[in-house]
């Protein structure tokens, strides 16, 4: 920032982030009906650090009226709840359907008043040292820790002249355009690796990636068990091991009509066909009080949570409980190996696979562990899960509006396509090896990624907090 700019900022008033900002305002619902096309933005939408937000999806007015924060054009977005606030998640509202958007609950509202332009406090509250200060002043328990809008209202901005709060904007853009146009081909790259993963998946369980057992059985002239027979295999034992147990309970099917054709020596199954004997092998977490925000502490035994669920990848969010609580709620125990699949969210049914190094766990509401049979490999399941293929069937039986939701019993009866043990075994390899390599790709755009926001956040340190270095 040249000299100038940075004595405007010296001179500047301080007065509190109230008195340059309206802090989640009310809504005039006079001009609102019900059939009103609005945005809907849920925390997904909105790009961590960088300012971008997706207003592409349209609800209707009554569909979003209750239980959503209401926002308009040029409104700032600031994320309130760990860890999205300390990711940057926060936006300007921006070419809304009418001018009108609802969202998550977990946003503040900043709504610039007379005099203020919304990316001169935009790029103040994104920066590094508020969103440090921020976090030091988060209210909650573990894990759902917020900040408070007091906290938002008594902070202080330096203020100077709508005309010179434009200048350092125009200065500030002027900086990170190059910047931006490096970032935006960094995420063109972690876009195509995306797509080039999902194309992966779905040769995996469509039968494209690795030769078929039934070609190499017709090649070597040998036999071999069929998916369908490993199936009924699974579910012969599924009955063997129930004696004892009372009524037989046949585990749910998948509506094979609704299924495409599988390669030879495939078979459909469904989640309860693959699940091992014990009957607690598919198992939500605990609900209601029993699994309660105070329930939480720094340490103990581990709750697994949305937040830990990837596409396909574990991630390591913190959650802990007492050893005592863990042993009231042992009957929701999860392993590592075990799949653990996301009911709710983002792109159900999304799943990841129980690490080792988790220790004694629980999984929380919303998320289902799966323990599947031992002749069913897990790796592959993870796989046929998170394919594009299996997402789309899953779609037409989804529910909810923002955050869509499957039941137990929905996820049950998702039907995928089992190939012949072996295979199986094949596939796994060669999703793993093309997987790696994807991951030693995304790693080093990850660090570029990150050496730029880096330069980013100093010039904002430099322009707000007078950091010279």
């Amino acid at each position: 920032m040249s000299e100038v700019l940075d004595d405007v900022i010296a001179r500047a008033r301080l007065v509190p982030l109230s008195e340059a900002v309206e802090v989640n305002p009310k809504i005039d619902r006079s001009s609102l009906h019900d059939d009103l096309d609005v945005s809907f933005v849920p925390m997904a939408a909105v790009e961590a650090l960088s300012g971008g937000i997706d207003v592409s999806t349209v609800r209707k007015y009554a569909e979003v009226k209750k239980g959503y924060t209401h926002f308009r054009d040029g409104d700032i977005l600031f994320a309130k709840v760990t860890p999205c606030m300390e990711n940057g998640k926060m936006a300007i509202a921006r070419k809304l359907v009418n001018g009108i958007g609802f969202g998550s609950t977990e946003f503040h509202v900043l709504r610039p008043r007379a005099g203020v332009d919304a990316r001169y406090v935009y790029y103040f509250v994104s920066s590094q040292t508020f969103r440090k200060d921020a976090s030091g002043h988060m209210t909650g328990a573990v894990g759902l820790r917020r900040v408070p809008s007091a906290y938002l209202e008594e902070q202080l901005i330096p203020l100077p002249h709508i005309d010179e709060q434009r200048r350092i904007v125009a200065e500030l853009e002027k900086q990170f355009s190059r910047l931006d146009e490096a970032v935006a081909n960094l995420q063109r790259v972690k876009a195509n690796l995306k797509r080039y993963k999902a194309s992966v998946l779905k040769d995996a369980v469509e039968g494209r990636l690795v030769p078929t057992e039934a070609e190499l059985a017709r090649r070597e002239g040998r036999t071999f068990e069929t998916g369908e027979q490993l199936l009924q295999r699974i579910i012969e034992a599924r009955r063997k091991d129930w004696q004892g147990r009372g009524k037989y309970k046949a585990p749910v099917s998948c509506d094979s009509a609704e299924l495409n054709e599988v390669p030879k020596g495939w078979a459909w199954a469904s989640i309860d066909q693959l699940a091992a004997p014990d009957p607690n092998s598919i198992t939500d977490g605990p609900f209601g009080s029993n699994l309660k925000s105070e329930h939480y502490q720094e340490s103990g035994p581990r709750v697994i949570r949305l937040q830990n669920i990837k596409d396909g990848e574990f991630s390591d969010a913190y959650a802990h409980i007492t050893h005592e609580h863990f042993e009231h709620l042992r009957k929701h125990q999860i392993f590592a190996g075990d799949l653990v699949i996301a009911s709710l969210g983002e792109s159900p049914p999304r799943t990841c696979i129980i690490p080792p190094s988790v220790g004694p766990a629980i999984v929380k509401a919303d998320c289902i562990r799966f323990k599947p049979h031992s002749a069913v490999s897990v790796e592959y399941l993870n796989a046929a899960l998170n394919c594009q293929p299996t997402r789309k069937r899953v779609k037409d039986v989804l529910h909810g509006i923002g955050r869509p939701r499957l039941s137990l019993g929905e996820i049950r009866a998702i039907g995928l396509p089992i190939p012949p043990e072996a295979e199986q075994s094949r596939i796994v390899a060669e999703v793993d090896r093309r997987i790696s390599l994807i991951r030693g790709v995304e790693s080093e755009v990850d660090t570029n990624l990150k050496r730029a926001q880096a330069l980013r956040q100093s010039v904002l340190s430099k322009v707000f907090c007078g950091d010279k270095a």
